[in-house]
């Protein structure tokens, strides 16, 4: 793929988006961070003949050249401010680290800004990408297993902005449907950032419903320190993955039993267990990135909001003792800044 591409950012995302660059072939011209040592880290990753422009900051990248592809992989607070100046400077192909922005009247200055014009922004939410999503969505829109009914993510502390956005997204994958009201319950400890002191993300329990009653639940607790595992329920049956370990069981009425009422719930079931391939970071951004420049159903900006207000419905049902809260209820331009990372 002949295409001009920069990065900025060199941080660990960094070093995998320029692995997932050089597997699309792409001609890195520049690369910026505030630390020359990670830029140092990715050429040495990049190990290419031709090296780039090295750089501290955007400003500086982008009068050395306009890349046809932007990637920010930068932490949460730049985001939207980068993507904004990259807009303005007429880059046609943007890519966002999650989550897409701070604050949801970020998101809805960038949506505004590439109104009318043709530059393109993704958001690195891999999951239609992944085989974790794709085959449970499959398996779960079968006859079989009569729908998708609801999502349970039990895992470690992972950070509800650092990773409970990207199964925000999952669920509206699966379900074909948006959000629509929240409950959560955080927890008072908060740990330290590895980012930094200036970053700070919570932990506990969400509860997210569409409209038609689907479900998602996520406890990534403070207490609770290892794996992410994520079971599917269907009327039928459930499917469970072990996302790191690479495992996945399924869990089905026998057929002449599937429709008997579900409060028959100990009916005799077929049990399977298989291997599925674990979560990674490069060939699937490299799949984000083809999608976006082929314009072929790529994660959209639009929807990367829809996971990062969804997230603050979660804190402002938090704030109010865990009553739900309707996302419709939360203005789209809404100024309140949050400390991702």
């Amino acid at each position: 793929m002949s295409i001009a591409a920069s990065l900025i950012g060199c941080g660990r995302m960094g070093c995998c988006h320029a692995q997932a660059l050089k597997k699309l072939n792409a001609n890195l011209l520049s690369i910026a961070d505030l630390r020359l040592e990670s830029t140092k880290e990715l050429i040495k990753i990049w190990g290419s003949e031709v090296s780039p422009n090295v750089e501290t900051s955007l400003d500086a990248l982008l009068l050395k050249g306009i890349p046809d592809l932007l990637i920010i992989s930068t932490t949460a607070q730049d985001h939207g401010k980068a993507a904004l100046e990259a807009v303005k400077a007429g880059v046609k192909y943007i890519l966002i680290e999650k989550p897409v922005a701070t604050s949801l009247s970020e998101c809805s200055n960038l949506l505004k800004a590439i109104s009318g014009t043709k530059t393109r922004i993704a958001v690195n939410h891999q999951m239609r990408f992944l085989p974790q999503y794709l085959t449970p969505k499959k398996l779960l829109t079968s006859s079989a297993y009569g729908g998708f009914k609801s999502m349970h993510v039990t895992a470690g502390n992972f950070g509800m902005a650092m990773n409970s956005t990207h199964y925000i997204e999952a669920f509206r994958f699966l379900a074909d449907e948006k959000p629509d009201k929240v409950s959560a319950w955080f927890d008072d400890e908060i740990l330290p950032n590895p980012r930094g002191t200036q970053f700070q993300d919570v932990s506990g329990c969400i509860r997210v419903t569409t409209a038609s009653g689907r479900r998602l639940y996520i406890d990534a607790s403070a207490n609770q320190g290892h794996g992410v595992q994520v079971t599917y329920m269907g009327r039928n049956g459930r499917i469970t993955i072990d996302e790191l370990a690479g495992t996945m069981t399924t869990v089905i009425r026998k057929p002449e039993h599937r429709e008997l009422p579900t409060s028959r719930y100990g009916m005799p079931v077929d049990i399977e267990t298989h291997k599925i391939k674990p979560v990674e970071l490069i060939d699937s951004t490299k799949a984000v990135l083809e999608a976006l420049i082929e314009n072929q159903d790529y994660p959209t900006l639009h929807e990367a909001t829809s996971a990062v207000k969804t997230l603050i419905a979660a804190y402002h049902s938090h704030r109010k003792g865990g009553i739900s809260v309707s996302l419709a209820d939360i203005p789209d331009d809404n100024p309140e800044v949050f400390p991702w990372a």
